[in-house]
Order: C-alpha cells, then sequence, then structure tokens
C-alpha cells in the first residue's frame, strides 16, 4: 500500500460527510465522533490503500476498525449527554428542547444496541448504504447483516416504540 492516488483522495473527500455521521452513529456523541473521523482519516493517509481498492468501502472499514480498536483501549465508555435548552426563555426554545429530548431518547435506544447492530443498522437505515455494501464494509455476509438489521429494530421498538397505556 502506498499514499492514497489522486481518485482515492478524491473519493474519501467525497465520502466524509456520510463517514462522519457513521461515527456519529458509533460514538453517540459529536466530540467523539470528530476524533474518530481525524483517526479514521489519518490512518488512510499514513498508510495509504491498495490500488484496487474502493475507497468509499474502504474508508468505511478502517473506521470500524479504528473504533473497535478504541473500544478495546476504553476500560469504560465515556458518554457526554446532550443538553437540554432552557425552556423558560421562549416557544422556540421549548420545540428546540423538545427536539433535542428526541434526539436524545432515539440515541439512548440506539446506545442499547449491541455495537454489531448498531453498525449494520446505521450503514443500511442512516448512510443509505445496500445490505451488500454494509456486509463489505463489516467483512460479514449478506444474510447476517439483514439478521443484525431485524434484531436491531425490534431491540429499537422495545426500547423507543409505543407503549401500550395499562390503565
Amino acid at each position: 500500500m502506498s499514499a492514497l492516488s489522486d481518485s482515492q483522495r478524491e473519493a474519501l473527500m467525497a465520502e466524509l460527510g456520510g463517514l462522519r455521521r457513521f461515527c456519529y452513529s458509533l460514538t453517540g456523541s459529536a466530540a467523539d465522533a470528530d476524533d474518530l473521523l481525524q483517526a479514521t482519516v489519518e490512518k488512510l493517509l499514513f498508510k495509504g490503500m491498495p490500488e484496487d481498492a474502493h475507497a468509499a468501502k474502504w474508508s468505511y472499514r478502517v473506521c470500524k476498525n479504528v473504533w473497535i480498536d478504541e473500544l478495546r483501549a476504553r476500560e469504560v465508555r465515556q458518554r457526554y449527554p446532550l443538553t437540554a435548552v432552557d425552556d423558560s426563555t421562549s416557544q422556540s426554545t421549548e420545540e428546540v428542547a423538545q427536539v433535542e429530548q428526541d434526539l436524545a431518547d432515539v440515541s439512548a435506544a440506539l446506545d442499547k444496541l449491541p455495537d454489531e447492530q448498531r453498525m449494520a443498522l446505521s450503514l443500511v437505515a442512516i448512510e443509505g448504504k445496500t445490505y451488500a455494501e454494509a456486509a463489505d464494509i463489516l467483512e460479514v455476509p449478506t444474510g447476517t447483516i439483514m439478521s443484525r438489521i431485524a434484531r436491531a429494530r425490534k431491540n429499537l421498538l422495545q426500547h423507543y416504540g409505543p407503549k401500550d397505556n395499562e390503565g
């Protein structure tokens, strides 16, 4: 492997937005996502990639592996909760606070998913990757992706879905 070719560098640049969203879906924190993205790009720039590698797929794979390495290095994952906006100032601020609370609820539900399910769901549902692309990125069979997404959806419905009113 050598330094990135011009075409690989362009493909990487074009993929940065999606890669950052993937980083956020893995970490649950904007600051941690930025750190993961930086570590991923640094690794790609330093180590390069094979000439025949698909730059986008390779970058997601490297990102996943950097994240796994980070998880293994941490004894306890540290999360930064979303801070609520003071809702006493205005109506629009209340709406912003509600949106932030909804995002925090979804994030908390995603955090309860096993890493394998969260990565598969993030690639397909958030990044718009096909099952085959997600399988290639995560280096698992397509059927495994389908299974992980089905389990992730079931788990999310249990944690975040509509609750029955018992009264």
